[in-house]
């Protein structure tokens, strides 16, 4: 469905800033700060601070385009039509030179400040975000949320890789964790917005495959997230500090995925358990990269072994 976008107002610094979406971004600046304190050595503060304010003007100049490319669709669903560019606040144009602006520079500036390695993987996570998921994942395949996981991933493993200049498995793993908590934390959120995206024709998965498929699927990412959460620890990546505490998220995580998953909603329903999940989702990444944090905290400080 074509939306006519509202004739355009002078754009304010506030609707710029409103483009980067800072809520998803507070988000991919604590993942990224979480992997590069997590990482084995040590880097510079200076350097530190440039890599995770490199992360989140990539994230946030995605995020512009995102909005650039989907102006259109924004204008059509509730829940976005008051974003600048819907809004009439700012012209497309203005939006797109922005977004490609701040994710180029932060790209050069990751490499030349920081390392290379780390500056390509942020050119990855930009163009998996602006391009791979938002021009051809989301509007072609219920599976957009589930590939297109891989965006939100990558600020935890850029800020490990910042810190000592190689990949090795544990920021895989935190790729990972991300990656297959993002179709359970998405989906609990469209299943009580779906009526936006049926109504521009975007193939989510309750609009597509319906309400059953999808919480069905749900739990079966929230399994799944059991053992690829509590991997760090087998591995012998992190003590039982880490260990303890995912497994204790993760296992709430998937209790609150039960009555998701096994019910039937009436007209009326207000969704209660599926707004739930929803929300201790966030609650959970935060506090399970948290943990990630302190166990490397108190290694450090030669608490545990």
């Amino acid at each position: 469905m074509t939306q006519t976008v509202p004739t355009q107002l002078p754009a304010e610094w506030r609707d710029f800033f409103a483009l980067t979406k800072p809520r998803v971004m507070s988000l991919v600046i604590f993942t990224g700060l979480c992997g590069l304190l997590a990482a084995p050595g040590h880097i510079n503060p200076v350097l530190g601070f440039t890599a995770i304010l490199c992360i989140a003007m990539g994230a946030g100049g995605s995020a512009v385009l995102n909005q650039w490319w989907e102006a259109d669709l924004d204008a059509g669903m509730k829940r976005t039509s008051k974003r600048p560019i819907p809004a009439g606040r700012m012209q497309r144009n203005d939006a797109r030179d922005f977004g490609v602006l701040v994710s180029v520079a932060s790209v050069l500036i990751m490499g030349l400040a920081v390392n290379w390695l780390s500056a390509v993987i942020l050119f990855v996570a930009i163009i998996y975000y602006a391009v791979v998921y938002t021009i051809w994942l989301k509007p072609r395949t219920p599976q957009n949320i589930v590939i297109g996981g891989g965006a939100g991933a990558f600020p935890p493993m850029i800020g490990w890789v910042a810190v000592t200049g190689d990949i090795t498995l544990m920021p895989v793993l935190l790729f990972l964790i991300i990656f297959m908590w993002t179709p359970p934390h998405f989906w609990a959120l469209a299943l009580f917005v779906k009526t936006d995206y049926a109504n521009v024709g975007i193939p989510m998965m309750p609009v597509v495959r319906g309400e059953a498929s999808t919480r069905r699927q749900i739990l079966a990412y929230a399994v799944l997230l059991v053992p690829i959460a509590a991997a760090p620890w087998v591995i012998g990546g992190t003590s039982y500090v880490y260990g303890i505490a995912a497994l204790a998220l993760t296992l709430a995580f998937l209790a609150l995925s039960f009555p998701v998953a096994f019910r039937q909603t009436g007209e009326n329903d207000t969704m209660r358990p599926e707004k739930r999940l929803f929300a201790f989702s966030i609650v959970y990444l935060f506090a399970l990269f948290a943990a990630l944090v302190a166990d490397r905290v108190f290694a450090n400080l030669g608490w545990i072994a």
